[in-house]
């Protein structure tokens, strides 16, 4: 977490009081949240050149630069009183929005704004089909994990990272069914799992805790937020600084359910929307749960070049049709097949929040609570 508190005399801010909770950094007068160590030299156009999720926060001699990747995976907010990376600290908030690059200076006053579109950091190329396999593969698993662990479900993408990474397995998940599918597929992958059952007690506990962490109680993002919770919290009870997760596989290679609705130019416009909303629905709520747990979170297919690569392949080797049968990731299975066993490789799962039970509990705690089922 970044936090920095102004102490204003005279209409300037005198003193700054700034830190950098783990998995936050700490670089000289650069506070930041990043794969990459920020380059100040390419400050100018930062959300464009630093090429991966990120949120940046230096103090220069004149001003205060501020700046957030293009997908918005990194959540940071600022008012005339501080920035932080959650909005709670503040008292008047403003998001930094995805690609955004603002300067302040000393005064508060705002310098300088400007936003770069996920176009002009993400380039499009034409690329071979079969060259991007190889490719991918290789960007997917070049990253040097430390302390590391793979929350793993036993499905295409977490399978995937477990056969590319050699690193311990964990699971959470409340149901016996899917405890005895993860452990048969991390015993065919010849690895071994540790699995943690979430009870209701479990779920029911967690809600304020959780609810507070993400800054919101929808149902939705507490469902899926709540597994994602107790599995940062088994790895750092397990002795991890960094967990694994398969975030953006999905909206890469046409994995939502939803797509299967669509077809050439309409699916590839929809994937590349949920790409482009990626931060505010999903990566925003799984990071401040890192720097609630304290826990720095990997992200192996949103990575710049797979991302770049996964924007080469048309749409139908993402969500492919064969004989009146829909295969979503067709792709990304095509490439696993030679990783896999194929009853991995081609086996649908549900979302986290369905296959681990976690949303039929909390639907049942909130029936119990409210007399009504949520949304109803």
């Amino acid at each position: 977490m970044i936090n920095a508190v102004f102490d204003f005399e005279a209409g300037r801010i005198r003193r700054i009081y700034a830190s950098a909770v783990y998995p936050c950094e700490q670089k000289g007068n650069v506070f930041y949240d990043s794969e990459i160590v920020p380059n100040l030299k390419l400050a100018e156009d930062m959300p464009r050149s630093l090429e991966c999720l990120h949120s940046v926060v230096a103090f220069r001699p004149s001003h205060i630069l501020m700046s957030r990747d293009i997908l918005g995976g990194k959540p940071l907010y600022y008012d005339s009183g501080g920035i932080s990376s959650f909005s709670s600290y503040l008292e008047n908030p403003t998001e930094l929005k995805p690609g955004e690059l603002i300067k302040i200076d000393y005064e508060g006053r705002i310098l300088e704004r400007k936003r770069f579109g996920f176009e002009e950091a993400i380039l499009r190329e034409e690329r071979n089909p079969e060259d991007l396999e190889k490719e991918i593969i290789r960007e997917i698993s070049c990253l040097k994990p430390r302390n590391c662990c793979i929350a793993f479900s036993g499905g295409l993408d977490s399978a995937l990272l477990a056969s590319l990474y050699d690193l311990p397995l964990i699971s959470v998940t409340s149901s016996e069914k899917e405890e005895e599918w993860v452990r048969t597929v991390a015993k065919e992958l010849s690895r071994e799992i540790e699995v943690y059952r979430i009870s209701e007690e479990d779920v029911s506990g967690a809600i304020p805790e959780v609810s507070k962490a993400i800054e919101t109680g929808g149902f939705l993002q507490l469902s899926i937020a709540i597994p994602v919770h107790f599995a940062m919290k088994f790895a750092k009870n397990n002795g991890f600084d960094e967990i694994m997760f398969g975030q953006g596989a999905d909206e890469l290679f046409g994995g939502y359910k939803r797509y299967e609705k669509y077809s050439g130019e309409d699916l590839e416009r929809v994937m590349l929307e949920d790409l482009k909303n990626i931060g505010e629905r999903n990566l925003v709520r799984d990071c401040k749960l890192s720097y609630h747990n304290g826990i720095r979170l990997i992200l192996p297919y949103l990575r710049w070049e797979v991302i770049r690569g996964s924007l080469s392949i048309p749409a139908d080797l993402k969500v492919a049709r064969f004989e009146g049968r829909v295969v979503r990731k067709y792709f990304l299975r095509r490439i696993a097949r030679e990783y896999l066993p194929e009853e991995v490789v081609w086996k649908e799962k549900k979302a986290l929040q369905y296959s681990t039970g976690v949303a039929k509990i909390l639907r049942r705690l909130c029936s119990s609570r409210t007399g009504r089922a949520p949304g109803s």
